[in-house]
């Protein structure tokens, strides 16, 4: 009993040590990588509100088309009335 929660234990850490180190934890990418999902709203069109942030230190067009896929499925529920689309950078009002 004792062995198998000693490697249960160690093997938890190592694996979230490894995680860790190859997460870039941290390290923030260069703004013109990062795209930012936002909406509008019913009462107001010209409403900027913030649905998500893509920053994934990826390839150069791995956020951009993340944010566009995000953005196609949240448009196409059913009964959404409000619009969705990327802007390329952090959020901004």
């Amino acid at each position: 009993m004792f062995f198998s929660r000693s490697l249960i234990i160690v093997t938890v850490a190592f694996f979230l040590c490894i995680t860790i180190s190859c997460s870039g934890f941290g390290n923030k990418v260069s703004e013109d990588q990062v795209f930012t999902l936002y909406r509008n709203s019913v009462t107001d069109q010209n409403a900027r509100i913030h649905v998500a942030t893509f920053d994934a230190n990826e390839k150069d067009t791995y956020n951009k088309e993340n944010c566009g896929i995000a953005q196609v499925l949240f448009q196409k529920q059913p009964g959404v009335k409000v619009n969705y689309w990327c802007e390329n950078g952090y959020f901004k009002k």
